[in-house]
């Protein structure tokens, strides 16, 4: 069933709330943007939302309006405008809007990335920082970042020494996966371990529907009624975490072993049961943290290698640079309860901030004092402000590490005599913006001698 037809079946309930909605705001000062239909704007989001925002923001303006569905949104697109909302007014945006993404698949936005600002956010942040995303937790995880990324260069070397084709996508995502399982639950586990389906499977499809356009987020009232059937299936997904955290943490509770090396997971059964002002942390609220230190540290990291890779094999020059390189150093008035859109994708390739801002011109850091850690606003991988991601220090870590390696011990030709520049470069719209094929390529093992 298309997505008009779903929505054309809830329209005759959702008429007069949406015409009371528009005549409400017809007196307000609004930033310029497309004046929408009864469903707002929604018409003009595709495939690709993030380049479609991008578009309309070189019509509308850095800080545009739009109406989706019933959901008034405030779309912000260049460096200047991101300080206003990430620095200037960074408290008034610290929550995030309800979405039934968080809803169903990670209980309740009771996590660390879609709870609302307050006491309850700022203590789980300060637990997650102190027992996990410290430096020093950082770097006691090195040994074993050492082992995981060797056993990868392992695999990639087997690979080089057959001339087999070698699919980083799952490479790369496996070991995102292995990495964050060992400093979070303490050891990896086995597809059978992960209702038989898979932990790489059923996370990919996890991060699908939080990123698929929902209805009900844009038509509340209509939620209910799954006209898509993404909460269904969000809470099929759900269901295989949830009785993944469980076994989890049973283990840990059970564990009579003294000697065993405390995890992220012990640390936080150690809050449990422990009362503030206004929450008590449950196993609730564990695996929500649970879910959220999994998914957004293996899905993100592994995303950014994927993508650093798929530069350097298009453009070869700046490989060996690379390899090179490594081998010698080894606002208007706006409307209460509104939502912003900080759209990064549009910001890191503003040509008046970057020039030539859709090449692949890593040199351009060389010479600048711009950084990736959210004081400079040109480019934001990691956010600014209140929420800035808390495991910036992880991702960087792990992005440069994994793709040093990757980088250092082999060199990469593109198989069935493809050219670097017919590589295919198509995106998939997701929470991270991922490959939309798998890279596949072929190695040759370069450490010969």
């Amino acid at each position: 069933m298309a997505l008009w037809i779903w929505a054309t079946i809830g329209v005759l309930a959702l008429v007069r709330i949406v015409q009371a909605c528009i005549s409400k705001s017809k007196n307000k000062m609004l930033p310029p943007g497309p004046r929408g239909s009864i469903f707002g704007s929604l018409h003009l989001l595709g495939k690709f939302p993030t380049m479609d925002l991008r578009q309309l923001a070189q019509k509308y303006g850095d800080i545009m309006y739009l109406r989706l569905g019933l959901q008034h949104t405030v779309v912000v697109s260049s460096a200047r405008a991101a300080e206003l909302f990430l620095k200037t007014h960074d408290l008034n945006f610290a929550s995030r809007p309800p979405n039934e993404g968080a809803k169903h698949l990670i209980f309740g936005q009771k996590s660390l990335s879609f709870a609302e600002y307050g006491s309850y956010w700022t203590n789980m942040r300060k637990i997650c920082m102190l027992e996990l995303l410290s430096n020093q937790k950082i770097n006691s995880f090195k040994s074993m970042r050492r082992e995981e990324v060797a056993l990868l260069i392992k695999s990639v070397q087997e690979d080089a020494n057959n001339r087999r084709i070698a699919n980083l996508t799952d490479k790369v995502m496996s070991l995102g996966i292995d990495m964050t399982c060992r400093m979070v639950f303490g050891k990896k586990y086995k597809d059978e371990e992960f209702g038989g389906r898979g932990i790489v499977s059923v996370m990919k499809e996890g991060l699908k529907l939080a990123a698929a356009p929902n209805l009900g987020d844009f038509f509340p009232c209509i939620a209910p009624l799954d006209l898509q059937g993404l909460t269904k299936r969000m809470k099929a997904v759900n269901k295989v975490f949830d009785d993944f955290y469980e076994k989890i943490i049973d283990d840990h509770l059970q564990s009579k072993d003294a000697e065993r090396t405390k995890d992220f997971t012990d640390a936080m059964l150690s809050y449990m049961g422990s009362e503030e002002s206004d929450y008590r942390i449950e196993r609730l609220n564990i695996k929500a943290m649970m879910s959220d230190m999994l998914v957004a540290s293996a899905d993100t990291s592994s995303t950014t290698v994927l993508w650093v890779l798929s530069e350097l094999m298009r453009h070869p020059q700046v490989m060996k640079k690379v390899q090179k390189e490594i081998e010698n150093v080894v606002g208007l008035n706006r409307m209460k309860k509104s939502r912003v859109i900080v759209n990064v994708s549009a910001i890191g390739r503003d040509p008046i901030a970057w020039g030539d801002a859709e090449k692949f011109v890593p040199e351009r850091f060389e010479d600048s004092n711009v950084d990736v850690r959210g004081h400079h606003f040109e480019i934001l991988p990691f956010g600014s402000g209140r929420r800035r991601c808390i495991g910036m220090q992880l991702g960087i870590t792990v992005v440069h590490f994994v793709s040093a390696q990757l980088v250092h011990c082999f060199d990469w030709e593109l198989p069935d005599n493809m050219l670097p520049n017919e590589l295919d470069m198509t995106e998939e719209f997701g929470l991270a913006v991922s490959r939309a094929k798998n890279l596949l390529a072929i190695p040759s093992y370069r450490l010969q001698n």
